[in-house]
């Protein structure tokens, strides 16, 4: 007797053959019914009725609003969807973020898809912020794919996450609850005066501001002052503040100066120590600071509760910035919500990164960046960072003449609030004079400082010019 449980392949016979047999009980039963023959004898229009070996232009139901392909149409159509013809023939119409119309052409879109690969190259091979690059970089490459529709509304992938989150005030103030979670204000405290060049770079903010103001006696440039405000906030090289204040001020800018300040957030590293090493002696990049002193755990509870309470008093449009991030800090430092605090440092900050870093590369297409506008806006963005460094260094510097405890003016370069990155750049520069030379904890007060000036600065601007 034969045991099925123990022979598989008896069973995958026994099926095939079963299915072979009912296959042909329908062919056979098809071909010889009283329809079929029907069908066979109606010659003068048979495309009506339904196919059959006898009936070979008959139409299958449900498909009679559908065109015939012949074999000729279908290599066709297969060849003019395929991305090598699109990127050669492809023009559709689009618009700039100014509203004004363009041809998108073919060649653009795989320019742009070049960029893409290019993004994802320095975040994983070069490891130039690779938690935001490569996102970013895929979400540059899905969108410009041709005929995928990712960044298409309504139902586009990317687009969906954009309109989400992106392009409103959700993911920006989710980001600054993580950040908060993870941000030691410790070094602050224990030295408060560095607080001073995290307010020096915001010269950055307010400096460009004024260029791009001036920028409009180039020809064909006109950007009114809330533009201004959307491209000088990339200054303070904060993501999330750019995106929020952009969304308030300057809708139609936000995928512009969102890649921009991204963009210059990860490129950190390459930007920052040609600056330091210009604007600092070899003397002055060999001072050692005294060791931080230990900050007691009070003084980190009431710490954000203040900053806070000042931010409510004092500049109120700031207070959704400031706000979410001394939540943050808060549930890290009260000791009593350790799952909250965990989840805000690592889950929900891993997803919410993934889908803000999606949403800004899907925005990189050919219409919003290759025109004039938006590279004067990168432009712009890039001295605005540049600036925001120069001053935070010269700060330092001049501190210096009044203290007697000197301290490094490397550190004055973290000002920015790209946290932790322009901190670590600090420290890289110093190591580079000095291997015994430790500045990241002295770096981490004007860094985390940097981010509260620029969410200042960013309640600013909206208390002035938006309303």
């Amino acid at each position: 007797m034969l045991n099925l449980k123990k022979d598989p392949i008896l069973v995958t016979k026994i099926c095939l053959l079963v299915l072979i047999g009912a296959f042909a009980f329908t062919l056979v039963s098809a071909s010889f019914s009283p329809r079929a023959h029907a069908a066979g004898e109606q010659t003068s229009d048979s495309s009506s009725e339904l196919p059959s070996f006898r009936n070979l232009n008959g139409i299958i139901p449900n498909s009679r609003d559908l065109p015939r392909v012949s074999v000729a149409s279908f290599a066709r159509n297969i060849l003019e969807t395929t991305g090598i013809y699109a990127f050669i023939h492809d023009a559709i119409s689009g618009e700039t973020p100014a509203g004004l119309p363009i041809t998108v052409f073919g060649w653009q879109e795989l320019l742009m898809v070049a960029v893409g690969f290019l993004i994802v190259y320095l975040g994983a091979v070069k490891g130039f912020e690779p938690l935001l690059l490569i996102p970013i970089g895929f979400g540059t490459i899905f969108v410009n794919i041709p005929f995928a529709g990712m960044g298409e509304a309504p139902h586009g992938f990317l687009n969906i996450i954009y309109e989400s989150g992106v392009g409103n005030e959700f993911f920006p103030l989710i980001i600054f609850i993580g950040i908060g979670a993870m941000t030691d204000f410790g070094p602050l405290i224990a030295n408060p005066k560095t607080a001073i060049l995290g307010a020096a770079a915001q010269f950055g903010v307010f400096g460009t501001l004024f260029g791009i103001s001036l920028a409009n006696y180039l020809p064909g440039v006109a950007f009114n002052l809330k533009e201004a405000c959307s491209v000088a906030i990339i200054g303070g090289a904060d993501g999330p503040t750019t995106i929020y204040i952009a969304a308030k001020l300057a809708p139609h800018l936000l995928a512009t100066v969102a890649v921009a300040a991204y963009s210059y957030m990860a490129l950190v590293p390459i930007i920052q120590p040609p600056i330091m090493r210009a604007l600092t002696t070899k003397q002055e990049r060999l001072i050692r600071m005294r060791q931080l002193r230990p900050v007691s755990k009070v003084e980190k509870v009431f710490f954000p509760m203040v900053v806070f309470a000042l931010t409510l008093l004092i500049i109120p449009s700031a207070a959704p910035l400031i706000g979410c991030l001394m939540f943050g800090n808060f549930l890290r430092e009260c000791g009593v919500v350790d799952r909250l605090s965990n989840t805000a440092q690592n889950d929900l900050m891993n997803v919410v990164s993934l889908f803000l870093s999606l949403g800004v590369g899907s925005q990189m297409t050919p219409e919003k960046f290759l025109n004039p506008s938006s590279l004067i806006i990168v432009v712009m963005g890039l001295l605005a960072f540049s600036i925001a460094t120069t001053s935070g260094i010269l700060v330092a510097k001049l501190m210096n003449v009044f203290l007697k405890e000197k301290i490094n003016p490397l550190i004055g370069s973290a000002g920015v609030s790209a946290v932790p990155m322009a901190a670590r750049v600090s420290n890289k520069v110093g190591l580079e004079e000095d291997p015994g030379n430790f500045l990241l904890m002295h770096a981490m007060g004007p860094n985390v400082a940097g981010v509260i000036g620029t969410a200042i600065a960013a309640g600013v601007l909206i208390a002035v010019y938006g309303g």
